[in-house]
């Protein structure tokens, strides 16, 4: 696609910056030449980052329409779909090499400590998706947490981001928006044959996906024609939609012909691409199995945890961090009459204790949901005692949709929309009640919605665009885990303990996780001996693994990030506490860390060396 970014006021305030193109990849403000410095820094670094932000999103249109800034001259987005062929991606990255170029040449002399950090967020983001986009095959996440060897699988692909997206974030509220959901629709067979395209470049160098994610994801995507086929996905809820509105059915009548016509003949197209696969897979699951899969894995590692952490240096801190959780777990076991056993074996006797386990079916589904709303409204009312700087999320809870339940997590979350509109949403998965259990779902719900991920995401919703979009996954998924922590300091375990030892199975669980990822693809593990390690050590619950680990199989190193990011923020908040004493304000760390964004650990500890310097005066 070609970049429409540049209108005519944003051409005459970003004419100076082509010169800047010229820079190379390690370029800087002290090597770019001087005019070219003047130029960029005419135009404000605050109107750079603005067209840096809106260019990305020319490439991932979808993204506009979840930050609800699809609207007014950029409109034109919501009618449109990332290109998802190899030419699409190519151009995505062009425009990134030519946006980081020009980030680099801006001068930082005499700008405030909040516009440096913007700047320092987008050259790292930038710089490791480039690197990303030069390895030959996978789905690079532009400051996002997906990273993905393959470009369809079981919990990978637009067969289950598109409908997930039209139901819940691409609006119907006027003939505008029905009109710009069928262009949509008719965009959609071309995103499948683009990574159609991509499958089959990469099933020709020896890039094929292990058997038994191929077997989830000729099922899943099976359901997915059924459904496209009767018309179930897009056409129906649609319908649906335009009757609740009062607007007329047409806009239905035109849905169900592309879904049941060309949309599913796309997805029926990419099925037989899976079974082709199929017939040449083997059950490797790590990344060392495939080509190039040691140095796709080290990039993904290096994106995951925004660190130069090797493998084996991730996998030993996360058997050294389960090895202390597990010595706060041992009296608390021990206290309540669990004291026989390694900590996992009791656990595991705990998950299997009838008072914890919620109703099988539906009426255990509704208990949940119920439980979950409790646990929000409860720690939404103790926030003024964690933050002086306070927001106010617009959130609900849904369940997964179906068809993605067999090869999600137990639980997701995000913020919502820039403008408000569209609410942070908890995603659960109920495909069973198992799943969850009274002592630990306490504990995942702080974890996706507040303090942690919806709430991290109205403060980045409050930063200029660019930041908006870009997430880094130790920073998103350490400050979720913070949040577990200080749930628990605000005292939502003080009268339920086991509550506490869900908590810190929590911890731990992420601590195996660095074992486990990295066994998986650096170590050579085998899928049984990775799930035994969350069983064995940990306590684990078989079925929750089961589809845990085969995650870790398609996401890889995603997983790492959770522990190293949660430990990197303590860790600067014992710096801080260390350093200011008595003038230290626990409050006051927490705002320094949000209010400075989703950033690299790096960019977070910045940050932190701000706050010690204004608390010292």
């Amino acid at each position: 696609m070609t970049s429409q970014s540049f209108e005519i006021t944003r051409r005459q305030a970003l004419a100076g910056l082509g010169a800047t193109t010229a820079l190379t990849l390690g370029g800087c403000a002290a090597t770019a030449r001087p005019e070219a410095v003047a130029q960029a820094q005419a135009i404000g670094a605050e109107r750079l980052l603005e067209v840096v932000g809106y260019n990305l999103l020319e490439h991932e249109p979808e993204r506009a329409t979840s930050l609800g800034v699809d609207t007014g001259r950029y409109a034109e987005l919501r009618a449109r779909l990332e290109d998802q062929s190899q030419t699409g991606q190519d151009l995505y990255a062009a425009t990134l090499r030519r946006d980081l170029d020009r980030v680099r040449a801006f001068p930082r002399d005499g700008l405030d400590a909040d516009t440096i950090t913007n700047l320092d967020v987008v050259e790292s983001a930038y710089s490791t998706a480039l690197d990303g986009f030069a390895l030959p095959y996978g789905d690079v996440a532009v400051g996002s947490w997906r990273n993905a060897p393959y470009v369809v699988i079981q919990n990978v692909g637009s067969y289950l981001d598109l409908p997930r997206f039209m139901e819940s974030s691409h609006p119907l509220k006027d003939g505008s928006d029905a009109d710009a959901y069928i262009e949509r629709m008719e965009a959609m067979p071309a995103v499948f044959a683009g990574e159609l395209e991509r499958m089959r470049a990469a099933r020709a160098m020896g890039m094929v996906p292990p058997d038994f994610l191929i077997e989830k994801a000729t099922a899943q995507l099976s359901e997915t024609i059924k459904s496209a086929k009767a018309g179930e996905i897009f056409a129906d809820p649609l319908r649906a939609k335009l009757v609740e509105a009062g607007m007329p059915e047409s806009h239905a009548n035109r849905a169900r012909t592309l879904e049941t016509g060309p949309i599913a003949a796309a997805l029926e197209a990419q099925l037989a691409e899976l079974r082709l696969e199929m017939a040449e897979a083997d059950s490797d699951p790590g990344m060392w199995s495939q080509p190039r899969g040691e140095e796709w894995y080290a990039w993904a590692l290096r994106a995951s945890t925004t660190t130069t952490l090797s493998p084996d240096e991730v996998h030993e801190q996360g058997r050294e961090e389960l090895a202390a959780l597990h010595a706060r777990m041992d009296p608390i076991l021990k206290e309540i009459g669990f004291t026989s056993g390694t900590v996992g074996e009791r656990m595991q006797a705990l998950s299997q204790d009838a008072r914890y386990k919620f109703a099988q079916g539906d009426p255990g589904r509704a208990e949940i949901m119920a439980f979950i709303k409790d646990r929000i409204a409860w720690i939404t009312a103790q926030m003024p005692r964690a933050f002086n700087t306070l927001v106010d999320p617009n959130l609900e809870v849904r369940r997964l949709p179906l068809a993605e339940e067999p090869g999600a997590p137990g639980a997701y979350g995000g913020a919502g929309s820039k403008d408000g509109t569209i609410p942070g949403r908890m995603w659960i998965n109920l495909r069973t009640t198992d799943l969850h259990r009274k002592y630990d779902l306490a504990d995942l719900t702080y974890h996706e919605t507040i303090p942690g991920h919806v709430w991290e995401g109205e403060y980045s919703n409050r930063l200029p665009l660019i930041r908006s979009i870009l997430a880094f996954n130790a920073f998103s998924e350490g400050w979720a885990l913070y949040g577990e922590q200080l749930a628990d300091e605000l005292g939502a375990y003080d009268d339920f303990k086991v509550g506490r030892l869900g908590y810190l199975q929590s911890l731990a669980f992420r601590a195996c996780r660095m074992v486990v990822d990295t066994g998986l693809h650096h170590k050579r593990w085998s899928r049984e001996q990775a799930r035994r390690f969350f069983v064995e050590e940990n306590g684990s619950k078989y079925d929750e693994v089961v589809s845990e680990v085969d995650r870790y199989c398609s996401w890889p190193a995603q997983a790492t990030g959770y522990k190293l990011g949660h430990s990197e923020i303590v860790r600067q908040r014992g710096r801080a506490e260390a350093a200011l004493g008595s003038a230290y304000d626990f409050k006051a760390f927490n705002d320094a860390v949000v209010l400075g964004g989703n950033a690299p650990l790096d960019v977070m500890a910045k940050n932190v060396d701000r706050y010690i310097a204004r608390a010292r005066g």
